[in-house]
């Protein structure tokens, strides 16, 4: 792979606007959990986008809110952090015809920087042609964008736009990752999310805002396991090792722990079977998968247990 020229994009906007979908999109693979819910996204990660002769790392950032929680602080300070030493931003916003002041604190900190601002107007799949055009005149009163793009994510409508645009802001530069690396996740991290997007995926509402997934143990194990429990997947005897995963959910309430484990822990084995799938899936081979949950009250708002749980400051 001759990379030639290379630099970095963040991807900014407020919750649920499309932009770890946009992210997997640009990549042509999955890199960042996705789901209705907003906040899915807690962790600043880097992308990596090949596009040879250019690559550019792609940044996804937890949606930038008002923080009601020292969790959410951390959410809003990793975005501030994440508007410095780049080659440009994107600012994915929904088809609304007025900015909100998320939207404007997000351009004024963009515009401090003097990098080039693209503004993504996002789920245009959503609503006919003509309501688009009031939405572009409402941010070009905004600021001066490099350029204000109409896309869907989901569809891919106007993407390969996006991407063509932004490769020629990106410096001459060798690569900035190597060939064959996709994100900056650790596996630990990697799995974690896999685990916590399923289980956003099946509850509703605060439950899966308020719990949080650590792994307690990753690796190989040269035996298969069969003997199953609640919140266990397993697959049967012979074949290739097996690779080997314990982690806990951490939740804030005995109710929360009540419902993510469900009746005769029938939901806890949902969440797990659902996981198991995917990260198959990704490392080409089997998992044995076990899930624990607990109960550690109010840790959203206790540093202690932030640091803990791997939200460093």
């Amino acid at each position: 792979m001759q990379i030639e020229r290379a630099g970095v994009v963040a991807v900014i906007g407020r919750p649920n606007a499309g932009k770890s979908t946009l992210i997997n999109r640009l990549c042509g693979e999955k890199v960042a959990i996705v789901t209705p819910k907003p906040q899915t996204t807690r962790l600043r990660l880097c992308a990596v986008c090949n596009r040879p002769p250019v690559q550019m790392v792609l940044i996804d950032t937890p949606g930038f809110h008002t923080p009601r929680t020292k969790l959410g602080k951390r959410m809003v300070k990793a975005v501030r952090n994440s508007v410095f030493d780049v080659d440009a931003a994107v600012l994915v916003v929904e088809p609304v015809p007025s900015a909100g002041d998320i939207e404007r604190e997000l351009i004024t900190q963009c515009s401090k920087n003097g990098f080039p601002l693209y503004l993504v107007i996002n789920k245009t799949d959503t609503l006919p042609k003509e309501n688009i055009l009031p939405v572009i005149a409402a941010y070009g009163d905004e600021a001066e964008f490099a350029a204000i793009l109409p896309i869907s994510a989901k569809k891919g409508d106007g993407v390969e736009n996006l991407a063509a645009l932004l490769e020629k802001e990106m410096p001459p530069s060798p690569a900035l990752f190597p060939e064959g690396m996709s994100t900056d996740q650790s596996d630990h991290m990697l799995v974690a999310e896999t685990i916590r997007e399923k289980l956003l995926l099946c509850l509703d509402e605060e439950v899966p805002h308020g719990a949080a997934v650590t792994i307690e143990r990753l690796g190989e194990k040269s035996r298969n396991l069969t003997r199953a429990k609640p919140g266990t997947t397993h697959i049967g005897a012979g074949g290739p090792p097996v690779v080997h995963i314990e982690a806990v959910i951490t939740c804030e309430k005995d109710s929360h722990k009540g419902i993510i484990i469900g009746k005769k822990g029938s939901m806890l084995k949902k969440i797990g079977t659902m996981a198991r799938a995917e990260l198959e899936a990704i490392y080409e081979g089997p998992v044995f998968l076990k899930l624990w949950v607990r109960v550690r009250e109010g840790w959203r708002d206790n540093e202690a247990q932030l640091r803990n749980l791997g939200f460093s400051q």
